[in-house]
């Protein structure tokens, strides 16, 4: 009877333990629930969170992703294993990389991708060659990893701003970023070891627009980035005339 009574009280503990878990999940949940919210990363309690910002609207960010797993889906129908295609968006600007047999496959990716819904323009770096393989790829992920701590570590960048992609070597940098934005990131990245070129594609914002982003966002907190409103700035200047997608090969 002892035993029993030993092994109810385990169980009554247990739950007790289970418990503030189950709060802290049922919180997340109905954060996730509660419409556009910033992601706050570390521990709140531990007085380490961080609020990170980006620069598209949350509705765009959803918009991102959709379409991604569209454009993916279109190849994957259309090619299966012929081809080895990497699809990113950002602020509906779709880049293709990756690897594909022939110039004629090379052409009809972007052409299927292109016809997915909201898809505004497509930069196509398709290579015609084999594809790469896992130690490629593998190599690649820790090239995009060392760029990013880098953009992390500088004082005049808010990482969050830029996306990186990386295929065999070469660095794909896109976001809405400023010409001083663009010329600095591009700086950074080519000093990371193990990267063969650096290839911008992004969409240029005046310094003004920046300041005007930064004072809509919430103010980090706990990161190692200062905020674009705190770097010296040039004064105000309207949009760039190509402030659509700017591909520029760096080296």
């Amino acid at each position: 009877m002892n035993q029993r009574f030993s092994f109810f009280d385990q169980a009554v503990a247990v739950s007790r333990l289970r418990l503030p878990a189950a709060v802290l999940a049922a919180g997340a949940l109905l954060s996730g629930l509660s419409g556009c919210v910033p992601l706050v990363v570390g521990g709140a309690m531990a007085g380490t969170s961080a609020v990170v910002v980006d620069r598209r609207t949350a509705g765009t960010q959803l918009e991102d992703e959709s379409i991604e797993q569209r454009a993916a889906s279109a190849v994957r129908t259309n090619f299966a294993d012929r081809v080895h295609v990497n699809i990113t968006s950002f602020n509906r600007q779709l880049l293709l990389t990756g690897e594909v047999p022939t110039a004629q496959d090379k052409e009809r990716v972007e052409q299927y991708v292109a016809r997915v819904e909201n898809v505004r323009n497509v930069v196509n770096a398709l290579d015609v060659m084999p594809a790469s393989g896992l130690t490629d790829r593998s190599r690649d992920t820790f090239i995009t990893t060392k760029v990013k701590a880098s953009f992390v570590d500088a004082k005049d960048l808010v990482s969050s701003a830029f996306k990186v992609v990386t295929e065999r070597g070469v660095v794909y940098l896109m976001g809405r970023v400023s010409k001083r934005e663009a010329d600095r990131s591009a700086e950074i990245a080519r000093g990371v070891s193990g990267v063969v070129k650096v290839v911008r594609v992004y969409e240029l914002i005046s310094e003004q627009e920046l300041a005007d982003i930064g004072r809509q966002q919430p103010p980090a907190t706990g990161t190692s980035n200062t905020a674009p409103a705190a770097a010296p700035a040039p004064a105000p200047a309207a949009a760039p005339a190509d402030s659509g997608a700017v591909v520029t090969p760096v080296r």
